[in-house]
């Protein structure tokens, strides 16, 4: 029987693969073909839907052509996104690129156009045409063409930076829900587990991935059986080398480590499904990204910076710890899983960037905007924190800008990063002269190139 961890990790390499709907199509065509081949025998067109031998093979032969040319022109874009998104985006967000329904509808159309243009093409005589599937090859052509429409729409818009940025943003979000809602389900925070007794079996990784998801219910059913409580040594997202411990079992008694450790989900590197972090991940890597010198473009990484902010404000009311009870209907307590606190997201969203773009005006004022905003909607006990951060960044904005007058335009919270509200810049002192400002902002980028 196969463990619900390698059931996991078998639906994870579908959803990114892109054979499998093409696959489906190819047969779809062939059998859609044979169909025809035998309806046609029972099935007479009006004259004007009729086709001659020579006719029908030229249409059927170009459109078995054109799919194939069609197949080279989707690969190619494909590499050619490859190549873009591991260059300017991250090399994580291809994980999400892969599972476009629609890329893979458009290969699977092609393929299936291409096996029943095919399969019609063999058939053709002077004595039997298929009119129908000649004009039905021309009808999916039609879709086909409509489909990649829409294709070549879909990935010239949702490449840009600030589209992906909303999208794992979205993913990210989802995940959270999820997740608060089965916490809010019998979870205690903070568990301390050294309290529980010594315990009677450790659970090690017999192969070596990263933690891409847990079963917790699974995991509290096996754990309610034995009347034992399993504790994740890692957590979601963690690497585990093969023969490290994996999990602890405290109780009388315990299942069977192969049942528990196919209660875990394992691959070659981590997943958003039940890893909000790696959103934020993916997100402060395109910010810092855009922030190399090699880049410099810190307009890009405030336009980040909106969809950390929205992921952050997902997080900030959830009650965030480091480890996480899950307890059965009885109130019993059955499961410790690692978790985040607040800190440790919130260090994670604004670290790198305040780090890469503390030369950059624009950033300093938009990641001021974006803290000042947590410092208001986050409940009391995140907004130490919070505050924490703001004195990071002050005195990163002490070191970094040494002019008075650009160092108090640098202090000044601002949504767009530069150009929000005017009401934004009243508590910004005039430059002495028009162009002390001017000049103070080409040095700081003169710093940043």
């Amino acid at each position: 029987m196969i463990s619900w961890g390698r059931t996991f990790a078998l639906r994870q390499r579908l959803k990114g693969s892109l054979w499998p709907l093409p696959l489906a199509g190819c047969l779809i065509g062939l059998v859609l073909g044979q169909a025809d081949l035998a309806l046609e025998a029972h099935l007479t067109l009006p004259a004007g839907w009729q086709y001659s031998a020579a006719t029908a093979s030229s249409a059927l032969a170009a459109i078995v052509g054109a799919m194939v040319s069609l197949l080279g022109f989707v690969v190619t874009v494909t590499v050619l996104v490859v190549q873009q998104a591991t260059g300017t985006l991250s090399p994580r967000y291809m994980r999400l690129w892969y599972r476009d329904r629609l890329q893979k509808v458009v290969l699977a159309m092609f393929v299936g156009t291409f096996t029943f243009a095919y399969s019609l093409l063999r058939r053709v005589e002077e004595a039997t045409v298929p009119d129908l599937g000649v004009t039905l090859a021309g009808v999916a052509v039609l879709t086909s063409l409509i489909l990649l429409l829409f294709y070549v729409n879909r990935f010239t818009h949702n490449l840009r930076p600030v589209a992906v940025a909303a999208g794992v943003a979205a993913a990210g979000a989802e995940v959270v829900g999820r997740a608060a809602g089965e916490a809010s389900r019998g979870t205690t925070r903070d568990v301390d587990v050294s309290r529980l007794a010594a315990p009677v079996l450790t659970v090690s990784a017999t192969r070596h991935g990263t933690i891409q998801a847990v079963s917790g219910r699974r995991l509290m059913r096996a754990a309610g059986r034995h009347d034992c409580v399993v504790v994740l040594v890692r957590g979601v997202g963690d690497f585990v080398p093969e023969g490290t411990p994996l999990m602890t079992v405290h109780g009388s008694s315990a299942p069977s480590s192969r049942e528990l450790e196919g209660l875990v989900a394992t691959g070659v590197e981590r997943t958003i499904e039940q890893d909000p972090a790696f959103a934020l991940r993916i997100l402060v890597d395109i910010a810092i990204r855009a922030l190399s010198p090699a880049v410099n473009d810190p307009t890009t990484a405030v336009q980040v910076l909106d969809y950390v902010e929205l992921l952050l404000h997902v997080l900030a009311p959830l009650p965030l710890a480091s480890s996480y009870g899950l307890a059965d209907e009885a109130g019993q307590l059955r499961v410790v899983v690692p978790g985040r606190s607040w800190e440790e997201f919130l260090s994670l969203a604004v670290t790198e960037i305040r780090l890469y773009g503390d030369t950059a005006p624009q950033v300093c004022r938009r990641l001021r905007a974006l803290l000042e905003g947590l410092l208001a909607a986050a409940p009391a006990e995140h907004r130490a924190a919070v505050t924490a951060e703001l004195a990071r960044l002050d005195a990163g904005v002490e070191t970094s800008f040494p002019e008075a007058e650009l160092r108090a335009f640098v202090r000044v919270s601002d949504g767009q990063g530069i150009g929000g509200r005017p009401s934004e810049f009243a508590s910004v002192p005039a430059p002495r002269r028009s162009d002390d400002l001017a000049d103070a902002l080409d040095r700081s980028t003169g710093r940043q190139t």
